[in-house]
């Protein structure tokens, strides 16, 4: 675990420089709103366009943002946990989108690190695997399903992410590693790539975000397999997943500000919860490409996982310290006095 958590951290510590060098250049050729140490300025990264970061999209869309005088700037799509880290480690960002493998991953080396807000209260990690794939079907049990993974290409978005804890959390069910017992195959954030992967044959399966696994059964490439989020594993029903985190330094300089993105983000959360039909609209528009059927899919599954609003539950908190803790991939959980900005705790 100490290994695993040098080698994480050295890698943040790489991206933080080719990521505040980016930024810096995007701000500098007049392509964004100023840096992160602009006083008037938020600077919000976020690793992909996956559904959990659908709220800062309709925030966006429906002027809520605007409403609670915020004014943002650099809105990255950084790909992985770990470029998202190192983002906010190197003040190029001021608030990180991710999930909470993310911040738990922060946490252990920079205990400034901060939740700052509630996306999704579900884990929203599918396994996928292809249409050919060799292995029992579907309504198999949990365990030969899992089994079945062993040996194979599973696509990640990348080391230390969500994506790579749930493998790791099913390997260990069945007493496997998948460091040695498969091969995890980075893949970075982009859900058209991840599909490519997969109807290409370069991976086997993918430990995906939503909307990955509806787009591929979708377009016939392939079919969930395992999914947390429709109860296929008991044990992490209603934990926290997608978040927002910081850091004590920004909090301190840009408070006012980030308590009017959460506000406007609740905003999000209700007209999402509120308003279906409008949601779906915006819904096609953030997915850009994909097709109908997909968004149809989607917009059932998100009243029963999307927060009610960025209020961090301390229930779904517990679970998700009991996961990453009971799975290897943090050695203890930070305690949620301590890891939860007080304007956000429960």
């Amino acid at each position: 675990m100490k290994n695993r958590t040098k080698r994480l951290w050295r890698s943040i510590a790489a991206a933080a420089a080719l990521v505040g060098l980016g930024l810096s250049t995007t701000a500098c050729s007049g392509g964004g709103a100023g840096g992160s140490d602009d006083p008037e300025v938020l600077n919000v990264g976020q690793i992909s366009d996956s559904i959990a970061f659908f709220p800062l999209y309709v925030a966006e869309e429906n002027g809520y943002f605007d409403d609670e005088g915020v004014n943002l700037g650099e809105r990255p799509r950084l790909g992985t946990g770990a470029k998202l880290a190192a983002a906010l480690t190197s003040g190029s960002i001021d608030v990180a989108a991710g999930v909470i493998t993310d911040a738990f991953n922060l946490h252990e080396n920079n205990d400034k690190t901060r939740l700052t807000g509630s996306l999704v209260t579900e884990y929203y990690v599918d396994i996928i695997v292809s249409s050919d794939y060799d292995g029992p079907g579907a309504d198999a049990p949990l365990e030969e399903r899992v089994a079945s993974l062993v040996g194979k290409n599973i696509g990640i978005t990348g080391p230390g992410s969500g994506t790579e804890a749930l493998v790791t959390y099913l390997f260990d069910s069945i007493d496997k590693d998948p460091s040695k017992d498969a091969t995890l195959v980075n893949l970075g954030g982009s859900t058209t790539g991840a599909i490519g992967a997969l109807s290409e044959g370069q991976v086997d399966a993918l430990a995906f975000f939503q909307p990955v696994g509806q787009m591929a059964e979708t377009q016939g490439v392939g079919e969930i397999y395992i999914s947390p989020q429709r109860g296929d594993i008991p044990d992490m029903a209603g934990q926290l997943h997608g978040t927002l985190f910081s850091t004590t330094t920004a909090l301190d300089a840009k408070s006012e500000q980030i308590e009017g993105f959460n506000r406007a983000i609740d905003s999000a959360l209700k007209f999402i919860a509120d308003s279906p039909d409008e949601a779906a609209d915006l819904l096609k528009t953030y997915l850009k490409a994909t097709d109908q059927d997909t968004v149809d899919a989607l917009i059932k599954l998100l009243p029963e996982e999307m927060a009610s609003s960025t209020t961090i539950p301390k229930d779904g908190y517990e679970k998700a310290v009991n996961f990453h803790v009971n799975s290897g991939l943090i050695p203890a959980g930070p305690e949620y006095a301590d890891m939860v900005w007080d304007e956000v705790a429960e």
